[in-house]
Order: structure tokens, then sequence, then C-alpha cells
């Protein structure tokens, strides 16, 4: 067990999520921005002791010696925009859909089904896919995302609080399909050049950035929105959002162009 850098990571995380969660709830108090002060020490001591334990030959919690390989150093960059946008959008969807366009809980999370079901399906279609265009996929996968988005963003500024529900789920759709030609490929790109002996600790790296941005996607396009609400209104502050997404999902597109053209 690397208990220091097991400890170093949990107040580096705290230090940042925590403040950034509750801050602007709470009023932004004095500890939401010691604690910020903070996160750049918490996370410099956290790399300084991971990277001696790498020296030594010890089994350090993230090693540094791992981001030496390419695919998984683009991996990880690509993984970062496109879980903040992705947390980010179910979550500014959800309060927009019950507290703008009226809907229940239930009626709010069928809205988004279908971007459930276009992901299973389109996601099985992936490992085929990759392997004889390569990952190239994943461009295409964001061009699609965009489109959906753009069309979700389309159908909240053409009517609101009672958007145009057909171009609404039909965004929904899209954005599915193009997600699931990501994810699931940047994944298998992160992993793919890890070695055997160290594919555990490769993949715990990689679910720590993704779960890591999805709780930054909340806070950052979730106090964006509900900042915006009562300076624009819901439908602008929503579509607003949508174009802050829409940009991310360019992000994503360009890092793409980036990734090996070939992964095993």
């Amino acid at each position: 067990m690397d208990g220091p850098g097991t400890v170093l990571l949990a107040v580096s995380l705290l230090t940042l999520l925590a403040p950034l969660t509750e801050g602007r709830a709470a009023g932004w108090p004095l500890w939401t921005w010691l604690a910020l002060a903070a996160f750049p020490f918490a996370a410099t001591a956290f790399y300084l002791v991971e990277r001696r334990a790498d020296r030594l030959g010890r089994t350090p919690l993230v090693p540094p010696s791992l981001f030496r390989l390419t695919s998984l150093r683009r991996g990880l960059v690509m993984i970062l925009p496109f879980s903040i946008g992705f947390s980010g959008f179910m979550f500014v969807i959800a309060v927009a859909l019950q507290e703008g366009a009226r809907l229940g809980p239930t009626a709010a999370g069928l809205a988004l089904s279908p971007m459930a079901v276009v992901f299973f399906a389109v996601s099985l279609a992936g490992p085929r896919l990759v392997t004889r265009y390569g990952t190239r996929v994943v461009t295409v996968g964001g061009l699609i995302q965009g489109v959906g988005v753009a069309l979700l963003a389309l159908s909240v500024w053409r009517g609101w609080p009672d958007p145009d529900w057909p171009l609404l789920l039909t965004g929904v759709a899209v954005a599915g399909g193009g997600q699931a030609l990501q994810l699931p490929i940047v994944f298998r790109i992160v992993l793919s050049e890890v070695p055997p002996a160290r594919a555990g600790v490769g993949s715990g790296v990689m679910i720590t950035t993704q779960q890591s941005a999805l709780a930054l996607g909340v806070t950052t396009l979730g106090s964006l929105f509900l900042g915006l609400v009562p300076v624009l209104g819901m439908r602008d502050a929503l579509v607003t959002t949508l174009l802050v997404q829409l940009a991310g999902v360019g992000l994503t597109v360009g890092l793409s162009l980036r990734l090996p053209r070939v992964v095993g």
C-alpha cells in the first residue's frame, strides 16, 4: 500500500473538489479559498512522493513513469474535457427539464433515454470500426456528438419552456451515438501500451481521472448554468451552457487528431 501517496491524493482531490462543489451554495466562505490555495501544494507534494517511490522501485499509487506512454498520456488528456462535458450536461439538463420545463423526475429521465439506447447500440460496433478505420473513429464520434449538442441548443432556443421535443430527442440520440464512438475506444487507447504487470495501476489512474473530471463537470458547468439563470433566464442560460459544452466537444475533436492512428 502506498500510504503517503493515498493520503496526498485524497487531500489533493478534496481541496480542489470540495470548495468547487460547495462554494457557490455556501457563499464562498474563507475555507473554500483556503482549500483552493492549498490544492497546488498538496498536488505538488503528491507528485514528488510518487516520483521518489517510482525511482526507488516501489509501487506508487500513480507511477509518474506511466505518463511516458504516449497513448496513456494523450488518452487521459482527452478524457478530461469529455467527462467534464458529459457530467455537466447530465446535471444541467436534469435541472432544466424539471425546474424549467416542469417535467417530473421520471419524464425527465425518459427524455434522456434515447442517449442511453443509442450509446449502447453504437458502442457494440465500436471495436469493429476501430479495427477497420483506426482511431479516426474517435474524431468522427466527436463531430457527431457536436451535431447532437447543437441540435439540443437549437431545440431549446426555438421554444422554452416547451422545447421542440422531436428535435431535442433527436439531438440527445445523436449525441449519445457520438459519445459511444469516443469513450470506450479512448479507454482502450489509454491502456493499450500499459505493461500487463501494471494493468491494475493503469486502470486506476484512468478511472480516477475520469471520476475527478466528472465531478469537475458538475461543479463548473453546473455553477455556470445556475449562475446565469437569474441573469439571463432559464432558456438563455441553458443555451449558453450547451454552447460552452459544444466548445469542449471541439476541444476533444482537436485532441483526438493527436491520438495514435492504430490501437492494439
